[in-house]
């Protein structure tokens, strides 16, 4: 999508290892991609799913 701004996840390293972008500044919208291969394609999320994957994520720790 034009104007998304890429981010790359605070958990990942730079080993090279299984890492995601989000991009979260595009209003409606939350853009997940892979960091090794960013052409394949993003996952979108509504906000308020994405928020609630995150929560549940973080509670796993």
């Amino acid at each position: 999508m034009t104007g998304a701004q890429w981010r790359k996840s605070t958990k990942s390293g730079n080993n090279g290892g299984s890492c995601v972008e989000v991009a979260d500044n595009l209003p409606g919208v939350v853009l997940v991609r892979d960091t090794k291969d960013r052409d394949r394609g993003t996952l979108t999320f509504q906000p308020e799913a994405w928020r609630g994957f995150v929560a549940f994520a973080r509670a796993q720790h």
